[in-house]
């Protein structure tokens, strides 16, 4: 007893300090594997995967985004409620300015390039009346387009596909929606760190100054960074139900326990980065389902032109010919894919407060079971959380075996 006394008085500021340093080992290791958990995007090292790191986000982001994209499409998103929302007049009204200028250039260019003979010779009001006369039936054709899409969106909108191709084209983008939505989860691991470390070095103090062990040190550090790094994870997510703890507090997932702030969080990131207006839209017309859609598209303006051009249609066969007449059909619903989604997204700020994907999202989250609400953010971590666990118990033994040195010194 006198012995470890006297090493106390000797090395006072040593034994002062092993909690701390502890403390401080327990943080360290857990900013590291939260750095470990986004950074690098890219592999870095010398042998993929063993010698060297890659983020462990972005290196399991093809799974994550499988993850992510069934669980909106299955839980989150119902694309036959989402577009209903959407009212065909309001949309025609957004749109009429750039529709009908759309239209404009489509008639005159088809009109320049399938008969340029008739169309110089006529004077420039009965060009604008042709033009006129088209562009009057323009309203009803996007009402008629819109009510087939909104007929089959099942069949032209495959919602996970949006979702994945947003994902997949930004990896940068799936790291910010995890680090948003867990970052005071982030903030509790690194916490967690600091108070467990602390407790665990008070124990290690106690077992150094009665063993003098030299091993006690390095273990200690490794056993603090792994069970400090361990416990973090666990608690982010468990328990899932809200329980009593002695029967004097409540405790609960810190994940589990945010979940309304989360649930808005998450939709308002979904509606922001992933399921916009430019997304959906360029779902409908270059998705895998979109071969139907245009299909459709082109034959509605080829019915159109046919019921514009009907008042003149004796004279549209004799001054035309039928053969070029069919051409010009064509040719025009050609054209107006090629305006469509340019035209489509002057709709976007309406469309967006319409089809209110962020709030919708939100609702549809607080209704998911405990389980399916954890997969948010659990795959994330689930994979490689031993490797952040053991980084951590490498960094807290190196540590230790330097405690050693300076007291045996």
């Amino acid at each position: 007893m006198r012995g470890i006394l006297d090493d106390l008085a000797r090395h006072w500021p040593v034994y002062l300090s092993m909690p701390f340093v502890a403390a401080v080992i327990g943080y360290v290791t857990k900013r590291v594997a939260i750095e470990m958990m986004f950074r690098p995007l890219r592999f870095v090292g010398l042998v993929d995967p063993w010698l060297g790191w890659q983020g462990v986000v972005p290196r399991n982001s093809a799974r994550m985004i499988r993850v992510s994209a069934e669980l909106i499409t299955s839980r989150l998103v119902d694309p036959r409620e989402v577009v209903d929302r959407l009212d065909p007049d309001e949309v025609a009204r957004q749109i009429q300015g750039p529709l009908l200028t759309a239209v404009d250039r489509i008639a005159r260019e088809v009109l320049e390039t399938h008969h340029p003979r008739l169309w110089e010779l006529l004077p420039v009001l009965a060009q604008d009346l042709v033009v006129k006369q088209v562009q009057a039936g323009s309203p009803e054709l996007v009402r008629r387009v819109l009510a087939e899409i909104r007929a089959n969106i099942g069949d032209v909108l495959d919602v996970g596909q949006v979702a994945v191709t947003a994902l997949e084209r930004d990896k940068e983008l799936l790291v910010r929606l995890v680090r948003d939505i867990s970052r005071p989860e982030m903030a509790f691991i690194a916490r967690c760190g600091v108070y467990s470390g602390f407790v665990l070095g008070v124990v290690q103090t106690i077992v150094w100054a009665l063993t003098r062990e030299p091993l006690v040190l390095p273990v200690f550090g490794a056993a603090i960074g792994w069970f400090t790094d361990w416990l973090a994870i666990k608690l982010v997510f468990f328990p899932r139900e809200r329980k009593r703890v002695f029967g004097l507090v409540t405790f609960q997932g810190v994940f589990q326990r945010r979940r309304a702030e989360v649930a808005r969080q998450y939709g308002d990131l979904i509606a922001r980065e992933v399921m916009t207006v430019p997304n959906i839209v360029e779902g409908v017309l270059r998705g895998p389902r979109s071969d139907r859609l245009l299909a459709m598209i082109q034959q509605l303006v080829r019915k159109s032109v046919d019921e514009q051009a009907s008042l003149a249609k004796p004279f549209v066969a004799v001054a035309v010919g039928t053969k070029r007449f069919q051409d010009m059909k064509h040719a025009a619903a050609d054209k107006a894919m090629d305006y469509l989604d340019s035209t489509a997204l002057h709709a976007e700020p309406y469309a967006t407060k319409a089809l209110d994907i962020g709030n919708t999202i939100a609702a549809k989250m607080n209704q998911l079971s405990r389980a399916e609400y954890e997969q948010l953010l659990r795959p994330a971590f689930r994979q490689d959380e031993w490797k952040l666990i053991a980084v951590g118990a490498v960094i807290g033994a190196v540590v230790g075996h330097l405690q050693s040195l300076l007291l045996v010194s």
